[in-house]
């Protein structure tokens, strides 16, 4: 099986459950620390992006590690190794281990086919939208300023800090954008429908400036292009997209919080929203996938509630100690996922041995049944022929204790191999507790052949 294939299906089956364990830790702690402000709020979403993204790459194998140190500290050694993953085993053959889970192989080549697929989607998605935009940005002309909203237009950049344009939608053009959108990497740009500044007033055209400034200033376009690159490994999972969401979200409230200072007064940048927002609702959704806007999130209702509410945010000790909580909280979120991800192996096949824990002859004494001492050699001995000596032979026993492949490590001869050999087969053990659980497991067996006078 082709290691690509096995990689495809171990990081799908654990982004399966771990996208919605860190949406749910990042859900948890934005609604229980909102009154720590927007931005934390955004940066938790953020960071929850993009451990979703990551975190089903990693296979840091903690179990194991935690287990190391334990035998460096106790200094002792025993029968079994720590391991608490499932693993998944693609072949035909049947299940030989605890912790084992085994897929018909034919399972991941079709996981694989419909990951790439996804990926291939979700990428052609990606860079549609990206060509829609720069076919936008040919479509539009330079806007001309001048009396008073030229002087809005160069008191915001001023106070922004910005050397972004404006452009509008070429008239007779077919309508792109429902409303002002900001675009673009590194030539910022602010791109507004045919006919809509001649729509609004100037202390409108301020409030929309302001929140497209915001955005500028932040470099929202590139950054939404960034986590969109980031995020196509599993940008299949539905979770991803409310991550996405709730990203987009925060991302409003904090641009609208920064436009409302710039406008000096919340009242004035709601009011200016509202209208703003009820000229618009009857335009159609926007074609440009990655453009962001001043209405980009449909969560207006919480944007106004939020830029009403005169609840002070929390500073100072108590907001460190919130900051502090989500690191934790992030922390053992991560720790989670790494500790209960589940490995993927091409496992065994239908006449392969499966792989088993190397057991020391003198444990493994201890838990036999029954055995059968081997018979000398006939043929040696009416020759007289004979050979005094040990036959070493490796025993492959299942987990039902019974020896399912035996094969000569260190031979005396032909004959006598044989005869060791058959003996041994006819051998039985306890099953071999690994966890508590019945396990397969490799010995030594060592054969003495002595013939008494």
């Amino acid at each position: 099986m082709k290691l690509l294939e096995l990689w495809i299906a171990e990081y799908v089956l654990n982004s399966l459950w771990q996208l919605p364990l860190v949406f749910g830790a990042a859900w948890i702690v934005t609604r229980v620390f909102r009154s720590a402000g927007t931005q934390l709020e955004h940066r938790i979403w953020v960071a929850a992006l993009l451990l979703q993204a990551t975190l089903p790459m990693f296979r840091f194998d903690l179990f194991e590690l935690l287990h190391r140190v334990k035998m460096l500290l106790a200094w002792s050694s025993g029968g079994g190794a720590g391991g608490g993953h499932t693993y998944i085993a693609f072949s035909g053959g049947v299940a030989g281990g605890a912790g084992l889970l085994r897929v018909p192989s034919g399972v991941l080549t079709t996981i694989a086919v419909f990951y790439a697929g996804s990926l291939l989607y979700f990428v052609g998605r990606l860079g549609r939208g990206l060509w829609m935009t720069v076919v936008m940005r040919r479509k539009t002309v330079a806007v001309r300023w001048s009396g008073d909203r030229a002087r809005v237009w160069e008191r915001l950049r001023g106070r922004f800090g910005l050397r972004g344009d404006c452009r509008e939608e070429s008239v007779g053009e077919p309508v792109m954008i429902p409303g002002p959108v900001t675009v673009g990497v590194l030539l910022q740009v602010l791109l507004v429908p045919a006919g809509f500044l001649e729509e609004i007033n100037e202390t409108e055209l301020e409030a929309v400036l302001a929140h497209e400034f915001a955005h500028m200033t932040r470099w929202d376009f590139a950054k939404n292009l960034m986590y969109e690159v980031l995020s196509l490994g599993v940008a299949y999972h539905p979770v991803l997209w409310l991550t996405r969401s709730q990203l987009a979200e925060s991302r409003e409230l904090v641009c609208d919080r920064l436009a409302a200072e710039a406008m000096l007064g919340r009242e004035r940048y709601v009011r200016s929203l509202l209208r703003v927002a009820s000229m618009l609702s009857d335009r159609p959704p926007t074609r440009i996938l990655h453009a962001i806007g001043i209405f980009d999130a449909n969560t207006f209702e919480r944007r106004v509630m939020n830029l009403t509410n005169r609840s002070a945010e929390v500073r100072g000790v108590r907001r460190f100690a919130m900051v502090a909580a989500c690191v934790v909280i992030g922390a053992a979120t991560c720790v989670s996922a790494l500790a209960l991800r589940m490995g993927v192996t091409a496992g065994a096949g239908q006449n392969e041995a499966p792989k088993a824990l190397s057991v020391k002859a003198s444990v493994m004494e201890g838990n036999i049944i029954s055995r059968k001492n081997p018979v000398y050699p006939a043929d040696a001995k009416a020759n007289k022929d004979t050979l005094d000596g040990p036959v070493v032979l490796s025993v492959l026993v299942s987990k039902e204790g019974i020896p399912v492949k035996v094969f000569v490590k260190q031979s005396l001869r032909a004959d006598y191999d044989q005869s060791a050999m058959d003996a041994v087969r006819e051998w039985r053990w306890k099953p071999y507790l690994l966890n508590g659980n019945p396990t397969a497991v490799k010995t030594t067996i060592t054969v003495n052949y002595t013939l008494a006078d």
